[in-house]
């Protein structure tokens, strides 16, 4: 018992030392300062109470607009992600001769940096898009990034691109997982193959939807370095993001006690999202 606690203690000690340095302390740290009128720069604060929350919940607040903002991409980019992660999934384990090639190609998007992948796309949309749209007369293609909504589609194309393979991945993995004899079952039944996708194939994936749809889910309304890379908030901030809000707010702004209160706001709410679909996605899963 004495050498089985103190294994505990030797290899769980350091990691609870630090996530607790890392994560805890900073996040109680920061919810005593979401009270306070803290700058950023003076080593004085003032307690202020609940006015840094009136303040983020006025009419003209711009956090209501990064919120909205946030809340309908993530919704799209949710829905885009997966479904294109499991028809990839579907693909690629059809046993053709190249589904390791095309594994890899539809995976390596994701291994590419946030602030890369947004620079590579501003290129794509501004030049490219531009150049293509003068040569064929495509008046659809040209300025885009410019406007609110080809900013919104700019970004939900970017994601989709980068978190699509990872899905793909995840997917796979649990379309191997299904037994063969259920699919040969419902052949035998007189089910096609669409039937069997509906029927057997999907409900048996649950369990990765579930995993799926949280990991987009969480990604989506944490998004800042594409958001930052891509189109930066503009124009005039109808594209900013909650964490492109955030960081603004007290880098920029040089009101940390505003931005920690946001930052507690966003905290909550995506806690809230997340476990709420988590529960919602688990009592709907088929066990095998």
């Amino acid at each position: 018992m004495k050498k089985s606690k103190l294994s505990f203690c030797f290899f769980v000690g350091p990691i609870l030392i630090a996530f607790l340095l890392v994560v805890i302390i900073p996040a109680l740290l920061g919810i005593y300062y979401s009270f306070t009128d803290w700058n950023g720069i003076e080593n004085k604060c003032r307690f202020i109470g609940i006015a840094n929350y009136l303040q983020v919940f006025k009419k003209q607040s711009d956090f209501g607009t990064s919120f909205l903002f946030t809340l309908k991409f993530s919704i799209v980019s949710v829905i885009l992600i997966n479904f294109i992660g499991f028809a990839l999934a579907l693909l690629v384990t059809r046993g053709m001769r190249a589904s390791s090639i095309l594994r890899s190609i539809f995976f390596m998007p994701n291994m590419i940096g946030g602030l890369v992948l947004g620079f590579i796309w501003q290129f794509i949309f501004t030049k490219a898009f531009d150049a293509v749209g003068m040569k064929l007369g495509i008046e659809f293609l040209r300025g885009w990034l410019s406007t609110t909504a080809t900013g919104f589609w700019g970004l939900v194309i970017l994601m989709s691109w980068q978190m699509s393979g990872y899905m793909m991945v995840i997917y796979i993995a649990a379309l191997q997982g299904i037994p063969e004899n259920l699919k040969e079952a419902a052949k035998i039944d007189g089910a096609n193959a669409f039937q069997t996708l509906i029927h057997v194939v999907i409900p048996l994936v649950a369990p990765a939807f579930t995993v799926g749809i949280f990991l987009t889910l969480s990604n989506s309304f944490k998004l800042y370095d594409q958001n930052l890379a891509l189109t930066a908030g503009g124009p005039f901030n109808s594209t900013q993001m909650l964490a492109l809000n955030i960081y603004d707010t007290a880098f920029v702004l040089n009101n940390f006690g505003v931005a920690q209160a946001k930052a507690v706001i966003f905290l909550i709410t995506v806690a809230v999202i997340t476990l709420t679909q988590l529960n919602f996605n688990k009592k709907r899963e088929v066990e095998m």
